[in-house]
């Protein structure tokens, strides 16, 4: 039986839009899955030290892969696309893959925590998820993603951009 994924992508390295564009290829592409849907692409802001800004969206996917295979196909997408390990957290990247949410599944793996950590504070996150899913519940708030931007606190700017 497949599974409801939603996944977070980002670029702020080299030509963002190609990047952006062969990432949601690449995805399409792994075995068992199929490309629901895809948001808007936004620009957004840069958290950290990074001065460039991000192309951002979320997809929603439909996979028959467990959770830790497929963290593994993303991360080996990210190599194939010249992403290099990052150990600033907020660094410059070419490609940026996350699970945001796998089913309603709760999972606090070392190298895998589904849903994202961080994802109810990210504006350039919940503003492209609440186009494909406004009604979404947040496994471990118990709250839609419509109710989780309504509060969020972050002040980065994150508007529409075109591919």
């Amino acid at each position: 039986m497949p599974h409801q994924v939603y996944i977070g992508i980002g670029s702020n390295l080299g030509n963002k839009r190609e990047n952006y564009l062969e990432a949601l290829e690449r995805i399409a592409k792994l075995p068992k899955t199929r490309i629901i849907k895809e948001s808007s692409v936004y620009e957004s802001q840069p958290h950290g030290d990074s001065k460039e800004w991000y192309i951002n969206g979320v997809i929603e996917i439909e996979t028959e892969m467990k959770p830790e295979l497929l963290l593994t196909k993303l991360k080996n997408i990210e190599r194939a696309m010249g992403r290099k390990k990052v150990r600033k957290k907020w660094g410059a990247r070419i490609i940026d893959l996350d699970i945001l949410l796998y089913d309603s599944l709760i999972m606090n793996k070392k190298n895998l925590k589904i849903p994202h950590p961080e994802m109810h504070q990210r504006k350039f996150v919940l503003i492209p998820l609440i186009e494909l899913g406004p009604q979404v519940i947040h496994p471990v708030l118990g709250t839609s993603i419509s109710e989780i931007l309504v509060g969020v606190k972050d002040d980065k700017r994150v508007s529409l951009a075109r591919l």
